[in-house]
């Protein structure tokens, strides 16, 4: 029988003979960020830690001890899910430790056999898997494209559920959520809606592209993430108490994990504080991304979006990591993104934008790009 250790360095090789072998790194010193996704600056912000520092400063359990079915509930849990409730216009809310994880609990669970659900192509890995390890059939529609979608939702079967995201996380692009409400309601379908690039960039107190549209009511499940433009970690369910309530009996990513703690309960409860008392950081937020589109407008190959989430098309794998190289050279923290995580022949970099990047760095990179340009690169890799 072969062991485990050649049987991985096989599977490994492969990999890396095709060039696509992941690696862990970490970020040199001194780059400016254009990588990370912490959009509002809040995991940077000495405030925010002064704050939770305050919250968290009395003795407390070190962990919750058990899952929330067990030991790991508290008044805490449930109070920070009845203020996340209200900002985000909701009924209740249902804590999980990453948006991963609340993915794979809904598409997990709620659909069942004999039900379809029909997600958009470029909808996150977590949607993705979580539709995999549900018994209903799971169908994709190309991306964005209400037309393909109706027509699948024609022939789809049981109860129908419509997975898409808020701002797509390798484009930036929004979701048609107004129309895709309305054609849902035409097939009585439901629509499980992933915020996770929308919280705190969007909305009232950061409650995302849904609350901000007045759409919250015409969506069964809403999933926000914290980990993101909040600065922390986390993620919550948004929706009715009944689905809150389905979810603690069939969600197994909920029965079977330890609660989050208590420490990252009361950081969730300040991130949010904090964004409430700072909500100009938004404005600021629009601010560079308007003065980096505008830098840009002519830039070959560049994909159009108007969140912070910004990509130049480089096709090929060894072809972008080499311009990513180029620009880490000149001081700019830009990573590659590379197939088969985005389609062969759309492979990117992919740029984010943040309140704490100045206009002359956003300026000093959008040259670099546009130099990259003139010398044929997006064009001839």
């Amino acid at each position: 029988m072969e062991s485990l250790d050649p049987l991985l360095e096989k599977r490994l090789a492969e990999r890396r003979d095709k060039g696509l072998e992941r690696t862990l790194k970490i970020a040199r010193p001194g780059l400016v960020d254009f990588t990370s996704n912490d959009y509002l600056g809040l995991s940077r912000s000495p405030e925010l830690f002064e704050s939770i520092l305050a919250h968290t400063s009395s003795p407390q359990p070190n962990g919750s001890t058990g899952s929330r079915l067990l030991s790991g509930n508290s008044a805490a849990h449930e109070a920070l899910e009845k203020k996340l409730a209200t900002i985000f216009k909701s009924e209740t809310t249902l804590l999980f430790a990453a948006g991963y994880n609340a993915n794979l609990a809904v598409l997990s669970s709620l659909p069942q056999r004999g039900d379809t659900i029909l997600y958009d192509e470029l909808a996150h890995a977590s949607m993705k898997d979580g539709a995999r390890l549900s018994l209903a059939k799971r169908l994709n529609f190309k991306h964005n494209d209400l037309h393909d979608l109706e027509q699948k939702l024609k022939n789809a079967q049981g109860q129908i559920f419509i997975a898409v995201e808020s701002i797509y996380s390798m484009d930036g692009d929004e979701c048609p959520l107004r129309e895709l409400t309305l054609l849902a309601e035409k097939h009585n379908a439901i629509i499980i809606l992933d915020e996770a690039h929308s919280t705190g960039v969007m909305g009232h107190n950061g409650n995302g592209l849904a609350v901000s549209l007045g759409l919250q009511d015409k969506i069964g499940v809403r999933i926000y993430t914290f980990g993101k433009a909040m600065g922390i970690h986390g993620a919550c369910v948004a929706g009715s108490k009944r689905l809150r309530n389905y979810l603690i009996n069939f969600s197994r990513p909920f029965i079977y994990t330890t609660a989050i703690s208590h420490h990252s309960v009361a950081t969730m409860a300040c991130a949010f504080d904090y964004l409430q008392q700072n909500m100009p950081l938004q404005t600021m937020l629009r601010e560079r991304i308007m003065l980096y589109t505008k830098s840009v407008a002519d830039l070959p190959n560049r994909t159009f979006s108007n969140s912070a989430i910004q990509t130049v098309i480089f096709p090929g794998n060894e072809v972008v990591r080499q311009v990513a190289l180029s620009l880490q050279q000149k001081g700019f923290d830009v990573r590659p993104i590379l197939s088969p995580t985005v389609p062969t022949g759309t492979e990117r970099l992919r740029i984010c934008l943040h309140v704490y990047n100045t206009e002359e760095e956003i300026a000093r990179l959008t040259h670099e790009l546009r130099t990259l340009a003139l010398s044929g690169v997006m064009n001839n890799g």
